[in-house]
């Protein structure tokens, strides 16, 4: 076994790793607030995304995949837990925009399942 060879999962973990595809001849910085620009997907990303999917639960989006709206509140219920655990273990290492989203984010869905709850 090299020991001078270097998987491409050791080298993710020291970020020297490019990524495939069309942004392979690029580096990427972990932690750059241009991270989220280069690959598209973010911590900003992945709460709208959960955001969504409390809508679509809630009704208030269709399924993406049905086209029809349908109410499951146990499932909105769960994903808005998702978020607020999210909150709660990225405490103190959000970035002040990271932590207003997610506290309007938070604000908007449990309101909206307050409503659907009615």
């Amino acid at each position: 076994m090299d020991t001078e060879k270097e998987t491409s999962a050791g080298k993710a973990r020291k970020g020297k790793a490019k990524p495939d595809g069309e942004n392979a001849g690029k580096d990427r910085i972990e932690g750059s607030p241009d991270t989220e620009l280069l690959y598209g997907f973010g911590f900003s990303t992945f709460i709208l995304s959960l955001s969504t999917s409390v809508l679509v639960h809630l009704g208030n989006l269709p399924d993406p995949v049905s086209n029809t709206k349908e109410v499951n509140l146990q499932l909105a219920r769960q994903t808005i837990s998702i978020i607020e655990m999210l909150k709660e273990k990225t405490e103190g290492n959000l970035t002040k925009e990271e932590e207003n989203l997610i506290d309007s984010v938070l604000y908007d869905v449990r309101l909206e399942f307050v409503n659907a709850s009615k």
